[in-house]
This record gives C-alpha cells, sequence and structure tokens, in this order.
C-alpha cells in the first residue's frame, strides 16, 4: 500500500498514519489525499475516491475505503493479522535505526550521602528510558556521572576534618564500620548548619575545594575516600531497583586528565568566551549572554571560570559534553568498577594506568542528559557552548531530558514519621531536602515499601516459604516504586504515596503485575489438569485465527494488545515513558476484560479453546515484555 502511494503518487503514506477514532471506521486511517489535493488541484473526496479505486489488493488488508473529506480508511485481514502475531512477524525489526550509539546520562548523584526519594526518579527514568531504546534495536552506553570534586563531597570532607576531627585513616575505618552514605548523610546537615551559624567556616569549603582539584593533600585523600565509597552505596541502592550502568566517568579525570584543559583552550581560539576586565565579572572567563540569551531569557554573561581560577560546573559540563560526541581529542583512561550479578562488568575513569582490555565510551550520535528541570539553564549554556565552537550537528543532537521534583504526601511523610506542622498536614505535598536532612532515603523507602507488600504476601500465601514470601515483596515494592514514578509525565511534580502506589486496583505497578499472574495462573492450571499447551501453529491457521476474530470483541481485545511497538515508539519520539506505563496499565484492563468475560479452560468448543489460549499467552508475553522495559518483574504470585 505505501509502496504503491509512493510509485504511483510520489507520497510517501507510512509518515502519515492515522488511528480512526471509531473503531467502526477500521484500523488505519491514510490522509494521502489531502497531501495531494494541492498538487492534483482536486478534492480530497475525489483523490481518496480514485486511489481506493485504483489500489491493487494488499497483503494483509481486507479493504481501502474513502471516508468524510478524503480519508482513506483501511480494513485489516484479521486472519493475516491474528497469524502474524502467532508467528511473530507482526512488527519485526520495527523502529531499529542505524543512526550510531546513543548515549544517556543518568543519576548522577553527588557522592557525598545517601541517595534521597528525589534520586530515585532520575535513575528511574533514564533506565526506563535506555529499555526502551534497547527495546527498539537502538545501541545505547548508560553513562552515570560522578561530581567527586564537587562543593557537596568537600562539604562532608569539611565536617570529617572540624566537625569530627577524623583523617583519611579514620575515615576509611568507618567506612568498614557503619552505614556510611546514611553517616554522611547527617553529617552533610550539620555542615550546612555550621556555615549558617558560622560563616566564616566557608573559608574552610574554598581551600578544601582547592586541594580536591589538585588532587594533593589530606583532604583531597578523604575526599577520594568518601566518594568512592558512597558511590559503592548508590550503584547498591539503584541494583535493588534493576537499575545498572556501564561507565562512571569522574569529574577528577575530567581536571587531571586536561579534559578541561582542552576544552578551555578550544573555547578560547574560537572566541566562545572571553576575559571580563571589568564589573562584577571582573578577571573571569565568561560566556557571553549573546550566545545563549534568547534561549534563557538572561541578559548576563555566564561564568565559565572564576577569577581565582577555578572552573565552574558548567565549564566541566562542556568538556564532558565534547567528550561524550567524540570532539574533544582525548579520552578517558579506565578500569573495572564491580561485575553484576548477571555478569555484565562497570567501568569507571581513572588518572591511575587504565586497563587495555576496556571498552570504548564516548563518541555517541546522540546524548541524553537526564537532569531535572532546575538545570535547564546550565544545559542550554552547554548546548550554546557546543554551538559556539562550531559543532551545531552535536548541539542539535543534546537533548535535556528534564524532570520535575518529588515530594512526599502529608500521609507517606506520617507513615514515615516524619514532623509536619499543621500547615504543612494539608498541603497537596511536602517538600525534602538532602542539605537539611529532611526527607526519605532510598533504601528506607523502598525497604518500608517491600515492609507493606510483605503483609499482603503474608496474609494472601502464609503456607509459602519466608524467604520466598519476602523475594515477591520486593518485587511488588519495586514494581510499585517504579511504576510509581513513571506514570506521571516527566513535567508534573509527584507527590509519592505509599498506599496509591501499592494499591492493587487502579494505574498501579501492582495492578498490572497481577494481570501478568493472572495469565500465568490459567496456563499453570491447564497444566495442573493435566492438559498441555497446543501446537497453536499447526492449530490455528489463517483461516481459523479470521473465524475467531470475526468477533469484534475478539478483534479489539488483540488490537489492543498488540500495540506495545507503537506505545514504545512514542514514547521515544515524545521522550515521555509514561506512555509506555499507560499502555501497560491499559493492556492488564484490556486482559482482565478478557479473564473475567470468557473462561478459557471451561471453553467447550476445541478450535475456540485453543484461540482462547493463545490470547491468554499472548497476553502473558505482551504484558511480562512491557514490565521488563518498565524495570518490572512479575511475581510467581500475589
Amino acid at each position: 500500500m505505501s509502496a504503491y502511494l509512493t510509485t504511483r503518487y510520489g507520497i510517501q503514506a507510512g509518515s502519515a498514519i492515522e488511528q480512526p477514532k471509531d473503531s467502526r471506521f477500521g484500523e488505519l486511517a491514510l490522509p494521502a489525499a489531502f497531501q495531494l489535493a494541492r498538487q492534483l488541484r482536486q478534492p480530497p473526496r475525489a483523490i481518496a475516491a480514485a486511489i481506493a479505486e485504483g489500489m491493487q489488493p494488499v497483503e494483509g488488508v481486507a479493504r481501502i475505503e474513502p471516508a468524510g473529506n478524503g480519508y482513506l480508511n483501511v480494513r485489516l485481514d484479521r486472519g493475516y493479522y491474528g497469524r502474524a502475531l502467532l508467528e511473530g512477524v507482526a512488527g519485526a525489526g520495527a523502529g531499529a535505526e542505524a543512526d550510531g550509539k546513543i548515549i544517556v546520562e543518568h543519576t548522577n548523584i553527588n557522592p557525598n550521602k545517601a541517595a534521597h526519594i528525589g534520586h530515585l526518579r532520575n535513575a528511574v527514568l533514564g533506565d526506563t528510558f535506555v529499555r526502551m531504546l534497547r527495546a527498539r534495536g537502538r545501541e545505547v552506553e548508560v553513562q552515570n556521572y560522578i561530581d567527586n570534586t564537587g562543593v557537596q563531597v568537600a562539604d562532608v570532607v569539611v565536617g570529617f576534618l572540624h566537625l569530627e576531627h577524623k583523617n583519611a585513616e579514620d575515615v576509611r575505618r568507618l567506612i568498614g564500620t557503619t552505614r556510611f552514605d546514611y553517616y554522611c548523610w547527617d553529617l552533610y546537615a550539620r555542615t550546612s548548619a555550621l556555615y549558617k551559624s558560622n560563616p566564616e567556616a566557608l573559608a574552610w569549603r574554598a581551600e578544601t575545594l582547592h586541594s580536591i582539584e589538585r588532587g594533593e593533600g589530606e583532604a583531597a585523600e578523604l575526599a577520594h575516600a568518601v566518594a568512592d565509597a558512597i558511590v559503592q552505596a548508590h550503584l547498591a541502592t539503584m541494583l535493588r531497583l534493576g537499575i545498572v550502568y556501564d561507565v562512571l566517568p569522574r569529574e577528577s579525570e575530567i581536571l587531571r586528565l586536561k579534559f578541561w584543559a582542552t576544552a578551555f583552550e578550544l573555547l578560547k581560539q574560537r572566541g566562545a568566551i572571553h576575559l571580563e576586565t571589568e564589573g562584577k565579572n571582573a578577571g573571569c572567563w565568561v560566556m557571553p549572554a549573546a550566545a545563549f540569551g534568547e534561549e534563557t531569557g538572561t541578559e548576563d554573561s555566564k561564568v565559565i571560570v572564576r577569577s581565582n581560577g577555578t572552573v565552574t560546573y558548567v565549564g566541566k559540563d562542556i568538556a564532558y559534553q565534547l567528550w561524550k560526541f567524540g570532539l574533544l581529542g582525548k579520552d578517558f583512561r579506565y578500569r573495572r568498577w564491580s561485575r553484576y550479578p548477571d555478569g555484565r562488568e562497570v567501568w569507571v575513569s581513572t588518572d591511575g594506568e587504565g586497563d587495555p582490555g576496556a571498552p570504548r565510551f564516548g563518541a555517541g550520535a546522540r546524548v541524553y542528559n537526564v537532569i531535572d528541570i532546575r538545570q535547564a539553564y546550565l544545559q542550554k549554556v552547554v548546548v550554546a557552548g557546543l554551538r559556539a565552537l562550531g559543532f551545531e550537528e552535536q548541539a542539535a543532537r543534546s537533548v535535556h531530558f528534564s524532570y520535575e521534583m518529588v515530594a512526599l504526601s502529608p500521609r507517606s511523610c506520617v507513615e514515615l514519621g516524619i514532623a509536619l506542622s499543621e500547615e504543612e498536614k494539608r498541603a497537596p505535598y511536602v517538600l525534602v531536602s538532602g542539605r537539611l536532612g529532611l526527607g526519605e532515603k532510598a533504601d528506607d523507602l523502598i525497604d518500608k515499601l517491600a515492609e507493606k507488600a510483605a503483609e499482603e504476601v503474608d496474609s494472601r500465601h502464609p503456607e509459602a516459604p519466608l524467604e520466598e514470601r519476602r523475594r515477591v515483596a520486593m518485587q511488588i515494592a519495586v514494581g510499585a516504586l517504579r511504576y510509581f514514578m513513571l506514570k506521571f509525565t516527566r513535567n508534573t511534580v509527584i507527590a509519592f504515596d505509599f498506599q496509591e502506589a501499592l494499591s492493587f486496583e487502579g494505574e498501579t505497578g501492582p495492578y498490572v503485575q497481577y494481570a501478568a499472574v493472572r495469565a500465568r495462573n490459567i496456563l499453570r492450571k491447564l497444566e495442573e489438569r493435566g492438559g498441555a499447551m497446543p501446537d497453536f501453529a499447526r492449530a490455528l491457521p489463517r483461516e481459523a485465527m479470521a473465524r475467531q476474530l470475526e468477533s469484534e470483541d475478539f478483534w479489539q481485545l488483540l488490537l489492543a494488545a498488540s500495540k506495545s511497538g507503537s506505545a514504545i515508539e512514542r514514547a521515544i519520539a515524545s521522550g515521555e515513558p509514561a506512555h509506555v506505563a499507560k499502555y501497560a496499565f491499559q493492556l492488564a484492563q484490556a486482559f482482565n476484560n478478557f479473564y473475567h468475560e470468557y473462561p478459557v479452560l471451561a471453553e467447550e468448543n476445541p478450535e475456540r479453546r485453543v484461540f482462547l489460549l493463545w490470547m491468554t499467552d499472548y497476553f502473558r508475553r505482551q504484558l511480562e515484555d512491557t514490565l521488563a522495559v518498565l524495570g518490572i518483574e512479575v511475581p510467581p504470585y500475589m
């Protein structure tokens, strides 16, 4: 059909296929006649009628009809479509691109304290986007940038040196004997309070930052120990949610391997930045507002290098972005950080001797930076830096994958033991602050969800082994958390609520998991009753498939179940994983309707029974595959 329209009329119909709002009008609608109306100087309706009349038979299409003011409504051959799904060829290979490697950078938690609930939205969004891309055949590299020379790490070092009077050796002993990321959570809050009560202590921060950036002295040694221990804790937290990485580029190497120095020279040579000689930025290297002001709405130049010679975050980010695209002419050296349980390895940059067997990282064709919406200004400056250097194509392929913040519902705060004022109890959500030590640590949140899920699992399956019940509870907890983080569009502020997330009814992860478990249970009961799965390929030829799909109910159910690929492609194109979460929920609803309406194992008609079993198995696979894209496992029972 697409080839016919291309050959006969010179248009590509595939790029303009719509779905009729009313299923009575067929499965697809082509607006090709509207595209041709001006060229042929004829009414779209007449063109549509001519195309329909002259269209040669198309395999898989039952008929094409002109409709409305000029649409071509396409009715699929139901037997052909069902058989194609049975054989696993419908949509095979769709979405695969040959546009090179895609880099997705996400998580990026400052390695100074335990991860909190807000960090989980970043990691879950980034990980799910990676899963979406890989599900559609893209090559993806996952990076987790480690800012191990920044202010936050320096503040914890200040706390150890000046509040606790500990040296690097003391801290290394502490790492092995305490929950170190939790310890640093409290210490960071205490150091922040110190700055407020004693502003002169900020001089300690500046001194510590200089030491860390130079990589010299007690403070630098201590910072290295702190950051590495916290990164290890963060990776363990994220692994609980099924989140893994390929490489951990560290800021320390961006400085010590002269990434920034190389980028700095490029920026100066090409006039992207200049040395300010007067005003508030005197002595600073700045990027003029003309380079990015129109996009950010500011008239102020952006400082890239401070007057004291230290480089700002955005300067290092420009160097990092150049490396991601393979434009810097330099590369990191790498060593193995650790190995995941499935055998995959995660690598880290090093200023020491690298492993010659390390994979090649960076040099991506497109880059997605998963960073919260508050960093939109800085991300625009980074892109402006690429443009100022003449890298227009790479600037266009730099995507800020932004998202709004995560808060807690007042009800959840009460459950977590967080004291609230009367005003906060009436608010729609309560903001958290790691700097003030207020909020919920990620691991505590996961544990609380697992604890609540375990109560439900224990009440339903008291006979099951305890270890198995705890594993099931964790699968439900992770499903609840990930789905809650994904079901909202990225520009929505989330107020996390335990009761809503863990509900087995409504738009939740457990609801979708339950549908998949139900599908498995039908097939399991078949085996328990001595039955065996039919050979669907032999038992459901195209003619039998067509007979069963004459039922409009079956046809609509099958269409709904077969749209995972288009849901993922739509989510990739819009950058909204929420589309896949919504599809998963709708898929679960469709299966539950099917489950309640058709008692599969009680069906007496042999052909209908085989068809219902195939539909059940197809729903099961679609639910499992879609949940896998969302990073959610299917428990053995709920």
